[in-house]
C-alpha cells in the first residue's frame, strides 16, 4: 500500500497538469486514443520477456511515440485531421495489442496489462514513474510560456517562429511518457483517468491557469489517497477505486462547483 501510494502520488504530480493543457487544447479524447497506442508495444515486450517491466515500458514508449509521429505525418500529408488519424490508429493498436497478449498469455495477463496492478509496484516501477514525473515537471517549467501561447493562439506562435512544431511534438511526447508511467500502475485503459478527470474537475473550482494546475494536482492526490483507503478497507481493486474516486469528485464538482456548477447557476438565477 505504501508503494502504491508513492506511485500514485508521483503520477498525481505530473499527469493532471498535462491533462489541463489537453483540455485547453480540446485534445481530451485524443489522449484516450494515445493511451491505447502503447498497448502493442507493451504486448510485444510481454511476448519477448513476459511480465518484464523494462521490456514492456520500452515497448510501450516506442509504440506510443511511433503512433504519434505516424498520425501526425498522415494528418499533414492527407485530408485527414489529426484526431481522425489518431482514432484510426487507436482502434488498430487496441485490437493488435489484445491479440498479441492473447497469443502467449492468459486472461490474467491481459487483465494486468489493460487495468494495471498498482499494489504490485516494485522499486523499478517506482523509479520509472518518479523519473517520468520529474521529467514532466522540468519540461513544463521550460516550455510553459510557448505552451500557454499555443493554447490561446497557435497561429500567433506559428507565425512568430517560436518553435511551434517543437512545442507540439514535445507536448505529445510528454503525454506518451505520462501514459507509459500510468500504465505501470493503472494499465492502458485507466492510465488516462488520472490525467483527465482531475483536470476537468478543476475547471469547476478555478478559472485561471495558475489555479487550474494546483487544483488538478490536489484532486489527483486526494483521489489517490482516498481510493487506496477504500480499496484497503472494502477489498476493492485499487486502480479502479482511484479512478472512481476521481469520478465522484468530478460529479460532485458538477453539482456544487463555484464556477459553473449546477447549484451555483441555480442560485445566481
Amino acid at each position: 500500500m505504501r508503494r502504491a501510494l508513492a506511485g500514485a502520488f508521483a503520477l498525481s504530480l505530473s499527469a493532471p497538469p498535462i491533462g489541463v493543457f489537453l483540455t485547453l487544447r480540446r485534445m481530451s479524447l485524443m489522449s484516450d486514443a494515445m493511451s491505447h497506442a502503447i498497448l502493442p508495444g507493451a504486448a510485444i515486450g510481454f511476448l519477448v520477456s513476459g511480465l518484464s517491466l523494462p521490456a514492456m515500458t520500452l515497448g510501450g514508449l516506442v509504440a506510443g511515440l511511433a503512433v504519434v509521429l505516424i498520425s501526425g505525418f498522415v494528418s499533414r500529408s492527407t485530408i485527414l485531421k489529426e484526431d481522425a488519424s489518431l482514432a484510426a490508429f487507436y482502434l488498430v493498436s487496441l485490437a493488435l495489442g489484445v491479440m498479441l497478449v492473447s497469443l502467449k498469455g492468459s486472461s490474467v495477463d491481459l487483465q494486468h496489462i489493460l487495468f494495471g496492478t498498482v499494489l504490485a509496484l516494485d522499486d523499478a516501477a517506482l523509479l520509472v514513474i518518479g523519473s517520468v514525473a520529474a521529467l514532466t515537471l522540468v519540461w513544463l517549467a521550460v516550455a510553459y510560456r510557448p505552451l500557454v501561447v499555443e493554447c490561446v493562439d497557435p497561429l500567433f506562435l506559428r507565425l512568430s517562429g517560436r518553435a511551434s512544431a517543437a512545442t507540439h511534438l514535445t507536448f505529445l511526447g510528454v503525454v506518451v511518457l505520462n501514459l507509459v508511467g500510468g500504465f505501470q500502475a493503472l494499465g492502458t485503459l485507466l492510465a488516462v483517468g488520472i490525467m483527465l478527470l482531475p483536470a476537468v474537475t478543476a475547471r469547476f473550482w478555478a478559472t485561471t491557469l495558475s489555479g487550474l494546475l494546483p487544483v488538478s494536482v490536489a484532486v489527483a492526490l486526494a483521489s489517490s489517497y482516498a481510493g487506496l483507503l477504500l480499496s484497503y478497507h472494502y477489498g476493492l481493486p485499487s486502480g479502479p477505486a482511484i479512478i472512481l474516486t476521481a469520478g465522484a469528485l468530478y460529479v460532485g464538482s458538477i453539482l456544487v462547483g463555484p464556477h459553473g456548477g449546477l447549484l451555483t447557476r441555480m442560485v445566481r438565477r
